[in-house]
């Protein structure tokens, strides 16, 4: 029962699915291309991990004190979550694009051969996920959806 009034977790989670459901409406406006599926997947604008954890930060700093040590032990969590969000993640994103390239290139020369068509799809190759990580506006935007998220639910709470 004590789950279920905690705060920090709480704006976190609705900072989460608030991040995730807006990526349609802004996907939609910038592209005019209706994607429900986006609601469930990484990358694009606003992160929800950076919703996530500036949410989570925020709802410890309103709780704790932003001066307590729970408050900075969040706070260095959310640097390092955002920060990989916008490089490693990102690059890894970056490498997918060109391998798929090269496997539709190879794709391409192979498909001359008889046999392509009837291997098992288990030996063909899947395209891997290019939308891994975000661009830095994408961190900032949902660093900002996070700290206003918590201060909105602390408002119910």
């Amino acid at each position: 029962m004590e789950l279920l009034l905690n705060f920090p977790l709480w704006a976190a989670l609705c900072a989460i699915v608030f991040a995730q459901t807006i990526k349609i409406p802004i996907h939609y406006a910038m592209s005019r291309e209706f994607k429900p599926e986006l609601a469930f997947s990484t990358g694009g604008m606003p992160s929800s991990h950076s919703a996530a954890v500036t949410a989570l930060t925020t709802g410890i700093g309103i709780l704790e004190g932003f001066q307590s040590s729970v408050f900075a032990l969040a706070c260095i969590f959310s640097v390092i979550t955002m920060f990989d969000a916008s490089g490693v993640r990102r690059h890894a994103g970056e490498h997918a694009v060109i391998l798929n390239q090269m496997m539709k290139d190879l794709q391409f020369i192979i498909n001359g051969a008889k046999d392509w068509q009837n291997k098992e799809v288990y030996k063909r190759r899947e395209e891997l996920k290019e939308l891994l990580g975000h661009q830095p506006i994408e961190v900032f935007t949902g660093g900002i959806l996070g700290i206003f998220t918590a201060l909105l639910i602390y408002q119910f709470y």
